[in-house]
């Protein structure tokens, strides 16, 4: 029987036998192997579209969903979709804010085991999965499949409403809310609300004080990782924002957009009739 069902491996329940134990093929290593040790060599039930094979029934279910796209766990709060349970019991700390899983280095806290493993690789310096084109690499290799689409220009999540295409299902979610106006993640300190998790998460450390983003130059601290990163050419000189029209170079995309405006207001207009 499935281990999601709550009997466990232990019952003695094997898939496909009715309840009776199949025969190890070796007699002797029958004193030496558990049950559910022999249940990993076991794998009777077949994925009929890409051939994997499992040990109980209820991971192949889960496992073919991700085929047909089936999502039949819901977020009550925003709407967000999942394969598991377990998924949406981990996305429900989004809204709650519930992070019960805490960085020994620095006290960071996260919401999800897996979150605080990449996080700590970051303390040790490992960064496992690596792009091919470019050398960057990421903590999860579900960010590298992520980042290689700005290599091949593959935006495959498309918007119904005004046919504009994403990187990222997620960032799609988002945009979507622009057109319904849903605004689902709310401060349960002032009540303001925000179209994307992030955007509540970033305004919290408003009401905490957290400024978990420091410079290695001067120790000043941020709420913002962008606010780190401009802050940060301010040791560095680094200036990436290039006028055209005069060649001046600015810190800050804002301080481009203000300066681009003064060439607009000096230019002369020169009458039409002195074209001639």
């Amino acid at each position: 029987m499935c281990p999601e069902d709550g009997r466990g491996e232990e019952s003695g329940e094997y898939p496909g036998t009715s309840g009776e134990p199949q025969q190890l093929q070796d007699p002797d290593k029958v004193q030496s192997l558990s049950i559910s040790e022999h249940l990993k060599t076991q794998k009777p039930y077949h994925c009929s579209v890409c051939g994997k094979d499992f040990e109980f029934s209820c991971r192949l279910i889960r496992h073919h969903r991700k085929h047909t796209e089936e999502r039949p766990y819901s977020c009550y709060q925003c709407g967000k979709s999942f394969i598991q349970s377990s998924s949406l019991s981990i996305h429900k700390r989004v809204h709650n804010g519930e992070k019960p899983f805490h960085c020994s280095n620095c006290g960071m806290s996260f919401s999800c085991s897996s979150s605080l493993i990449s996080h700590q690789r970051a303390h040790k310096g490992k960064h496992p999965y690596s792009c091919d084109q470019c050398g960057k690499s990421y903590n999860y290799s579900s960010h590298l499949i992520v980042h290689q689409r700005v290599h091949t220009g593959e935006r495959p999540f498309h918007c119904s409403d005004c046919g504009k295409t994403f990187i990222r299902s997620e960032h799609l979610r988002s945009h979507q809310r622009i057109h319904t106006g849903e605004r689902p993640f709310q401060c349960s300190d002032c009540g303001k609300t925000f179209i994307r998790s992030e955007n509540l998460r970033t305004h919290q450390r408003i009401h905490t004080g957290e400024k978990p983003y420091h410079c290695s130059h001067c120790g000043m601290k941020f709420t913002k990782s962008s606010g780190l990163t401009l802050h940060k050419r301010t040791h560095t000189g680094d200036k990436p924002y290039h006028c055209s029209s005069c060649g001046k170079n600015f810190t800050t995309s804002s301080n481009l957009a203000a300066h681009q405006r003064k060439h607009t207001h000096n230019e002369i207009i020169i009458p039409s009739d002195q074209l001639m």
